[in-house]
């Protein structure tokens, strides 16, 4: 909810009128969370309320999580090109939620 509470900050003003909230939001996301967020059906999210309990319901219900052993079971496919590879492994590190990886220990998981 770091994040969150961030946007919040940024927005200054902003952030006491919720449909502008709403309408931002989006441009603070990245990576999964913004993959997330325009994977929604159009107007479902009126209210700050709406985007929250969603956003709650989506990265903290535990069931799209990842864990570091998805990680590392994942190989290369025979007829999978290496940029298809590490397309792949991006996306489930993505959804890691409770982990943090840098660069260098993405790439020694991917060896």
């Amino acid at each position: 909810m770091e994040h969150v509470n961030r946007f919040i900050i940024q927005c200054g003003e902003a952030a006491n009128r919720d449909e502008l909230r709403v309408c931002l939001f989006s441009l603070s996301l990245s990576g999964s969370a913004f993959t997330w967020f325009i994977s929604l059906p159009p107007n479902s999210l009126i209210t700050w309320a709406d985007l929250e309990k969603q956003l709650h319901k989506y990265f903290f219900s535990g069931v799209h999580e990842k864990k570091i052993t998805d990680l590392v079971r994942l190989k290369q496919h025979n007829d999978e090109s290496v940029e298809g590879f590490v397309q792949r492994l991006w996306g489930v590190k993505n959804k890691c939620y409770s982990m943090v990886f840098d660069d260098w220990q993405l790439a020694n998981l991917a060896f």
